[in-house]
């Protein structure tokens, strides 16, 4: 278990910068977060605030209670990727969907892995519902947060 833990967050680790650093190229975060280390080309102060958040997210609770926070909104956005699946290979046009890799089962597994995702959601807000709301509001705030990056880039527009 431990070691999967170590997985999930080094990936965290190395993923979540990479959200700052667009988001902040795309100005809809603070401009500092879109520059990158001369030589190695790395987001570091997109690197550092992931580090900063991790430490305050560590020493803010139990690893049960933290682990719940991400669970609950985790697999929302799990179940939410394997249904735009069925919105993008039903939007296909007819020339590419010769180039649609196939899937063996699909839209059966599709449909079983979000079936699954909707089930670990509801187990944990179920069981946990403290901490699922706990994390499901602190997801809610980012939408504030969002908007007003979106409003003072000037609109829905990408540069």
């Amino acid at each position: 278990m431990a070691l999967s833990a170590l997985g999930f967050l080094s990936q965290g680790m190395l993923t979540a910068p990479r959200v700052y650093f667009a988001m902040a190229e795309d100005r809809l975060f603070f401009a500092p977060l879109a520059r990158v280390h001369r030589r190695t080309r790395a987001p570091v102060w997109a690197i550092a605030l992931q580090g900063a958040l991790a430490v305050v997210i560590a020493a803010a609770g139990r690893y049960e209670q933290i682990l719940n926070y991400v669970v609950s909104v985790d697999f929302i956005f799990f179940g939410l990727t394997g249904l735009a699946l069925f919105v993008f290979r039903g939007r296909a046009r007819g020339d590419e969907r010769g180039a649609i890799f196939r899937v063996p089962l699909h839209p059966l597994t599709t449909a079983f892995f979000v079936a699954a995702c909707a089930a670990v959601v509801a187990a944990t807000i179920y069981r946990e519902p403290a901490n699922s709301a706990a994390g499901l509001l602190i997801l809610l705030a980012g939408l504030p947060a969002f908007l007003f990056w979106r409003a003072k880039r000037g609109g829905g527009e990408r540069r």
